[in-house]
């Protein structure tokens, strides 16, 4: 299928894991692809190279998006190549655990303003271009632990809770101009995590479907929100993570 033929998207934060896999299926879903990543310039020309290995187009751009001018940059790259932009996805994330007591101000506010600061500035630039293209889709990506909360994240689960007040927000401003804004809340997904070790948050919980989700199962989520077939769906948090969280 190409049902995001002729769109064009930004996924920040894409030039690995989940961020890499939703580049991926948005691309395979027809849509031009714009990937971001901070400093990662290999990487995410990497993922811009399978996309284009595979048919589509893709551009790479590096941009912070806990700055305003870089994000600006960003954005207008994005339409200077491909002169539009339909769909965004604020991917961005830190994730780093520490005890409360351990949580520096400064580490507080980077973990927050890639999340809450990056979706705020992403979303802002890219609002009159998804209203010149009659509509689109924002897909924000939460978080289990923004919902269950988890020890020595308390930075973590603060941005990704607030990630879903900010949906809700967004939806209600945004309906009446054909703009979906949702978000897609990953379980235990198997990545490459920063240091190489596995989260404290994940001990004792357990999977009900039997295994760890991959990041195309978040993917394959992503892509549906962004495409004609959910232009009735807005304000939702869709859980993708194999039945962990039920409540």
């Amino acid at each position: 299928m190409n049902e995001l033929q002729g769109r064009v998207a930004l996924v920040t934060g894409s030039s690995r894991n989940i961020g890499r896999s939703i580049a991926l299926a948005l691309a395979a879903a027809g849509a031009a692809v714009v990937v971001n990543a901070r400093t990662a310039e290999a990487d995410a020309a990497a993922v811009a190279g399978e996309i284009e290995a595979q048919g589509g187009a893709a551009l790479a751009v590096l941009a912070d998006v806990t700055q305003p001018e870089a994000v600006a940059a960003m954005v207008r790259a994005a339409v200077e190549r491909f002169g539009r932009l339909d769909i965004l996805v604020n991917n961005a994330a830190l994730r780093p655990e520490r005890a409360f007591d351990e949580i520096s101000l400064e580490e507080w506010r980077s973990v927050l303003g890639i999340m809450l600061d990056g979706a705020f500035l992403c979303t802002r630039s890219a609002l009159p271009h998804l209203r010149d293209a009659g509509g689109g889709a924002i897909v924000n990506i939460g978080g289990l632990t923004g919902h269950t909360g988890a020890a020595h994240r308390a930075h973590v689960v603060t941005g990704k809770a607030a990630i879903i007040g900010l949906t809700r927000a967004l939806a209600h401003e945004f309906a009446s101009e054909g703009i979906t804004v949702n978000c897609v809340s990953p379980g235990m997904i198997d990545t490459v995590f920063s240091g190489g070790s596995v989260p404290q948050h994940r001990s004792g919980r357990t999977v009900p479907v039997g295994r760890l989700g991959r990041p195309e199962d978040i993917a394959s989520a992503v892509r549906w929100l962004a495409g004609p077939g959910a232009r009735y769906v807005t304000g939702q948090t869709i859980h993708v993570n194999g039945g962990t969280y039920m409540g």
